[in-house]
């Protein structure tokens, strides 16, 4: 990881898990990418945190996704900064991403169960909050 990246902090970490869901289908959606956007200009969490940092989380996320170990690494890294805490906002929000474009496809799925299990989300929790998503992203 090149150092003008470091330090990587708890909001970065939100930010790749996020980029990660994206990402998981090999197909990067606007509406994930406005979605992105949005969620870190209006939640709490990402207060004072520069916005222009999301391009180099997604390269260092990117970069993350060529290597064999490479979504092992994110998770330590992820779960290295991001504080017990807030675990359950960084599913809420990779399952708002995933939501974005109104279909979740196997290799998002996937991604999702991924970050339930390597953030030790309990799975009554995590499905209230897949239902959250899915009741925001409705559409008529």
């Amino acid at each position: 990881m090149p150092q003008d990246t470091l330090p990587f902090s708890a909001q970065d970490s939100l930010v790749a898990i996020m980029i990660a869901v994206s990402m998981s289908d090999a197909n990067v959606r606007t509406s994930e990418l406005l979605s992105i956007h949005s969620i870190v200009e209006q939640l709490p969490v990402f207060a004072n945190y520069d916005v222009d940092r999301i391009k180099l989380v997604a390269g260092i996320t990117a970069d993350l996704f060529e290597q064999e170990d490479g979504l092992d690494a994110m998770f330590a890294l992820v779960r290295e900064q991001l504080p017990d805490r807030l675990f359950e906002t960084a599913y809420a929000l990779a399952c708002d991403v995933g939501a974005a474009d109104n279909k979740l496809n196997q290799d998002e799925l996937r991604m999702l169960e991924e970050i339930r299990y390597e953030l030790d989300i309990d799975r009554l929790h995590a499905a209230a909050i897949e239902r959250g998503a899915r009741a925001r992203h409705a559409t008529l």
